[in-house]
């Protein structure tokens, strides 16, 4: 067996192991009448509120398995037809793709889905649906740095910030997403020398997660950082004084690319492919695209809503007046691994 199937299998048995026993029993007893069973990668509160909400509503239980996304694929992977799985959610089109790709989700005919989400927000075959938005932008530290320095992608690369630039591993699908979503609309040979003028300009070698990259462009290692809005929407806006503080001095900009908008990417999910409750699964993804859902998840989890005609709540509402680009989110999977060869080629680990 392979090192990489080894790793797979390992990770499948890991998270049979730390799953949670009544979970894992709850998630097995679906008799197609009363459950829904959610294997997902997002693990935040305002998920824990939606079931929630969900429940009361139609008295559908919410059975949940939690684990990172290639955890998940693999579990569903052997587990086969037997899979308990209903419901794959994730928090990102691109590892949404990996589970399509996989084979494990199913189209879903649903109108109330395609009335509600966009569609440069979901699959074209109705695989998976985008639920809740997020911008991949800039935080940049405002005694330093002027916005006009950072209104396009292509100034992140530029000899003016050499030495200057946080940034987040590689691998981290967030970044493979957008070196995806750039090479959609630049093509290899752009794409590639900027990816090389990110490595040039790194402060430091790649760590952390997006909340560090913005604590340390307010602690002055770095003038500007990659991040998701929603991470610096909540130290912006939470209950940690000291993040909170640090905003003060890092600010968020909303670069555009070739003049059309910021970066966009979705958390969302899809009916899984052998689901034993297809009918409560399509109930729970038309549940998560109503106006309540989509309203507690922006609210809570400091996203912006994917149905247009939900409006952002307080305190997103402050940052969403920003252009996002239209490109299909749907892009970005199939450019992953294409991402990921420019990105080791010119060192960004």
């Amino acid at each position: 067996m392979s090192n990489r199937l080894s790793l797979i299998a390992f990770a499948a048995l890991a998270l049979c192991a730390c799953s949670p026993q009544g979970s894992e029993k709850a998630a097995k007893s679906g008799d197609g009448g009363g459950v829904v069973n959610v294997y997902t990668a997002r693990h935040y509160d305002a998920d824990l509120a939606l079931y929630d909400a969900f429940t009361r509503q139609t008295g559908v239980k919410v059975n949940r398995i939690e684990g990172k996304p290639d955890q998940l694929v693999a579990r569903m992977q052997s587990e086969g037809k037997a899979s308990p799985a209903d419901v794959f959610l994730a928090a990102d089109a691109g590892a949404l793709w990996r589970a399509q790709n996989a084979g494990l989700l199913q189209p879903t005919s649903s109108r109330a889905l395609n009335d509600a989400i966009p569609a440069n927000l979901r699959d074209a075959e109705g695989r998976w649906f985008g639920f809740s938005r997020r911008a991949r932008v800039v935080a940049y530290d405002s005694t330093r740095v002027q916005p006009e320095e950072v209104d396009t992608y292509e100034k992140l690369a530029s000899p003016r910030f050499k030495g200057k630039l946080c940034v987040r591993s590689a691998d981290s699908v967030y970044n493979l997403s957008l070196v995806g979503a750039l090479l959609e609309v630049w093509g290899p040979e752009k794409t590639e020398q900027w990816v090389r003028g990110v490595v040039a300009n790194m402060a430091r070698p790649p760590e952390g997660g997006d909340r560090d990259q913005i604590r340390a462009v307010a602690a002055g290692v770095c003038e500007i950082a990659l991040t998701n809005s929603y991470y610096y929407i909540r130290m912006a806006s939470g209950d940690d004084a000291k993040d909170k503080a640090m905003t003060d001095r890092a600010k968020l900009a909303f670069p555009s690319l070739e003049g059309r908008g910021a970066h966009v990417n979705v958390s969302g999910g899809g009916v899984a492919a052998n689901a034993p409750n297809p009918e409560n699964a399509v109930k729970f993804l038309e549940f998560l695209a109503s106006n309540e859902a989509q309203t507690t998840v922006s609210r809570m989890n400091y996203e912006f809503p994917a149905v247009t005609a939900v409006p952002a709540p307080a305190p997103v509402d402050a940052y969403a007046s920003f252009t996002a680009h239209p490109m299909s989110v749907a892009a970005y999977g199939p450019r992953q691994a294409q991402a990921q060869s420019l990105m080791s080629a010119a060192g960004w680990r």
